[in-house]
């Protein structure tokens, strides 16, 4: 169970994205219901006091990087010189003992330059932020650099775009250590989407709107209510009011992914939900879900978990037993 959280901030650090690892980790919610760990939050830095930020403001940090010595969850925050060498040897070290020792380790944005530098990306998919993503690969060729993503989780190791998708990230790994209900009343907190697939688009090319109220938004919402019903884009573009050919663009260019892998990922984090919160068996949390049989529902559900539905339900089963919508 993820219980300690360490963030490492360098001089130049970007104020935005340790804040999002603040939000998340470091806000006591545990007594305000919802199941939320009191996760123990701390930021850390190789020598201890001021540390500027990149926006001309500085922040003080009290605790050294021994802080991260047995922390759950290591995140190198981006800061600095994101593309130069000879970043400082304890940071590397701390990385490197982490990822030994089991810990998970994460990094936003170009905070992946320093997790390449100590190895810990050699010979695995990572990404970073869509900029920087080329200097990434050429400068570190071992490295299997995805620029089209929010995030990648690679073992242990995650790595994420840019700004928000530092949020996707940090809520990806409490879905992943403390469950579906742990995440979703983190992110309803933070009034921010519960889940966006790892492999989303990091930049999506939008249309120009023809008007205003002009998104799926509306349809989008109806799907998510009805996901135990089948749904073609031929139905679905007729409730949209568009041609099939119109909505299928109009959708991957709001979501970032096609109808069909939008879906089943809403259906799989309601299955999660249900399989935490309710006495259904696997078959009829198929069909609630959507998925219509159970051997439907474990393949995407090991695919986007990376574990069999009895095996989360036994990991994360809740205590509030309801019926499913």
């Amino acid at each position: 169970m993820l219980q300690s959280v360490a963030v490492i901030v360098l001089d130049g650090v970007a104020p935005f994205e340790f804040s999002v690892m603040a939000e998340v980790f470091g806000i006591d919610r545990s007594r305000r219901g919802g199941g939320v760990p009191a996760f123990d939050f701390r930021l850390c830095t190789p020598d201890p006091g001021l540390v500027s930020t990149k926006t001309g403001f500085s922040i003080t940090v009290d605790a050294g990087l021994e802080a991260a010595a047995e922390a759950d969850l290591v995140v190198m925050a981006p800061g600095g010189d994101y593309d130069a060498m000879g970043t400082d040897t304890r940071v590397l070290d701390v990385l490197r003992d982490a990822h030994q020792r089991g810990a998970w380790v994460m990094s936003i944005c170009t905070g992946a330059f320093r997790l390449a530098e100590a190895g810990l990306l050699d010979g695995r998919r990572a990404t970073t932020h869509w900029m920087y993503s080329a200097d990434l690969a050429a400068r570190y060729p071992a490295v299997h650099v995805d620029e089209d993503v929010l995030y990648v989780q690679d073992g242990t190791v995650i790595t994420s775009a840019g700004t928000a998708a530092g949020i996707d990230a940090a809520l990806h790994l409490v879905r992943v250590e403390c469950g579906a209900k742990t995440a979703a009343a983190i992110a309803r907190d933070m009034v921010v989407p519960p889940h966006r697939d790892g492999g989303q688009a990091q930049y999506i090319d939008r249309a120009v709107p023809g008007g205003v109220g002009d998104t799926l938004e509306p349809v989008l919402e109806w799907i998510g209510e009805h996901l135990a019903q089948e749904h073609s884009v031929k139905a679905l573009a007729a409730r949209a009011a568009m041609s099939p050919r119109t909505f299928a663009r109009r959708f991957r260019a709001e979501t970032g992914a096609t109808p069909a892998a939008w879906i089943n990922a809403q259906r799989v984090l309601y299955a999660q939900e249900l399989l935490e919160d309710t006495d259904l068996g696997i078959e009829e949390v198929a069909r609630a879900a959507g998925f219509g049989q159970p051997e439907l529902l474990r393949h995407h559900f090991h695919r986007d978990v990376g574990a069999s539905p009895a095996a989360y339900r036994r990991t994360f089963r809740g205590g509030t037993v309801r019926q499913p919508r």
